[in-house]
């Protein structure tokens, strides 16, 4: 993975510099995009960083590897990985609870989820199949298969989008699954890899970068990355946060205009504003 330290930085001091001026700051989530006459030419080929705050946050299962998040009319649905442990969850978000469960055959590897009509849609990651439940009862209506990994899964209310861990998102038809099109995701700096973790925002998918504290905003007809998020020290000295892993899981409440992000792991799930 290619060492963009040194770009991150002049990029965010730059901003910073400029953010007194006005230019790209806002309080909203999406921000008021300035025309391009009125960006100062240092600014033109940046990509714009949003930090957070913190507005709430809620126990989440330390031993859920969580691969997939989402939320539906007040439900979460969380997909967890690993062999052996790999699930389907309904969550209470106030307690963490696990309402109700399906695991998984030992020999897979759940990922990423999408809530698509009455039904949820799950991948695995190198066994390239996919199960579809009901959404109420968790029972298995059918198994489907596609030509990649499963590694995040969302949709934008007309196609599946599918991330396999490279810098590709795949578009995939949520009855048959078979493969509408494609985009390549990039920044200034080139392609963006290890898309992982996946939820569709307001016309942009948001993807979490594996390994990193990061999540990209992308245009899904052009790829290009329009923002990133920095999560850095979200989970801060959280007790339980020494043995937690990555970053991984985004679920927007579109009826709330909530936005809620967790990790591998972690003991706490976290209600977020973008800044």
């Amino acid at each position: 993975m290619r060492n963009q330290k040194t770009a991150k930085a002049r990029s965010v001091l730059q901003i910073a510099a400029f953010c007194s001026l006005g230019w790209f700051c806002s309080n909203s989530p999406k921000g008021d995009e300035p025309e391009r006459s009125e960006v100062p030419p240092i600014l033109q080929n940046l990509t714009p960083v949003y930090s957070y705050q913190v507005v709430d946050s809620y126990a989440h299962d330390p031993r859920a590897f969580t691969q997939g998040l989402t939320v539906a009319e007040g439900a979460f649905y969380e997909s967890t990985g690993l062999y052996g442990e790999s699930s389907l969850r309904r969550v209470d978000l106030a307690t963490g609870d696990v309402l109700q469960l399906r695991t998984l055959p030992d020999s897979l590897f759940g990922e990423g989820i999408a809530i698509w009509e009455e039904r949820i849609i799950q991948v695995t990651w190198r066994s390239r199949i996919g199960f579809v439940y009901d959404r109420d009862s968790f029972e298995l209506l059918r198994q489907f298969r596609y030509d990649t990994e499963g590694w995040g899964l969302t949709h934008d209310g007309d196609r599946l989008i599918l991330s396999d861990g490279s810098s590709t998102l795949y578009f995939m038809d949520p009855e048959s699954f078979a493969e509408l099109g494609r985009v390549a995701v990039f920044d200034n700096d080139g392609p963006v890899t290890l898309l992982n973790e996946l939820e569709y925002i307001g016309g942009e998918v948001f993807a979490n970068i594996l390994q990193s504290d990061r999540i990209a905003r992308i245009d899904p007809k052009s790829g290009r990355v329009t923002g990133w998020i920095d999560l850095a020290g979200l989970l801060g000295e959280v007790p339980g946060a020494s043995s937690a892993g990555v970053l991984n899981g985004i679920a927007y409440d579109e009826v709330g205009n909530r936005l809620y992000v967790t990790g591998k792991n972690w003991p706490q799930l976290f209600e977020i504003e973008l800044r």
